[in-house]
C-alpha cells in the first residue's frame, strides 16, 4: 500500500519560512512527478508546485520566488521551501504523486499564516 506523509506545517507569521516535506511508502517502482497542492477555505485546490522526473519544475504565478520545490529520489521525499509567506498562503497542504501510472494523495498539512 502506497502512503503519502507530509510534514513541517504549522503557525509562521507573514513574512516567514516554513518547508514541507512529503514521502513516499510503500510498493513503487517509479515516480512519474510529485506535486504541492493547497485549498483554503472556500476555495478549490490549486496546484502550486510540481517536480517532474526529479529536474523538471513548475510554480504557479502567485509563489514563483518565494517557494522553492525540490525531491530526493533516495528518500521518495519533495519538499516545498516557502519563504516570505503570505496571509494568503494560508492553506491546508496536499502532496499529490503519479507513481507506476496512479495518482495518490497525503492527507494534507495545514499551513497558517499569522499577520
Amino acid at each position: 500500500q502506497v502512503q503519502l506523509v507530509e510534514s513541517g506545517g504549522g503557525l509562521v507569521q507573514a513574512g516567514g519560512s516554513l518547508r514541507l516535506s512529503c514521502t513516499v511508502s510503500g510498493c513503487i517502482f517509479d515516480i512519474n512527478r510529485m506535486d504541492w497542492y493547497r485549498q483554503a477555505p472556500g476555495k478549490e485546490r490549486e496546484l502550486v508546485a510540481s517536480i517532474i522526473r526529479g529536474s523538471s519544475t513548475n510554480y504557479t504565478d502567485s509563489v514563483t520566488g518565494r517557494f522553492t520545490n525540490s525531491r530526493d529520489n533516495a528518500k521518495n521525499t519533495t519538499y516545498l521551501q516557502m519563504n516570505s509567506l503570505k496571509a494568503e498562503d494560508a492553506a491546508v497542504y496536499y502532496c499529490g504523486v503519479v507513481a507506476d501510472g496512479m495518482g495518490y494523495w497525503g492527507k494534507g498539512i495545514l499551513v497558517t499564516v499569522s499577520s
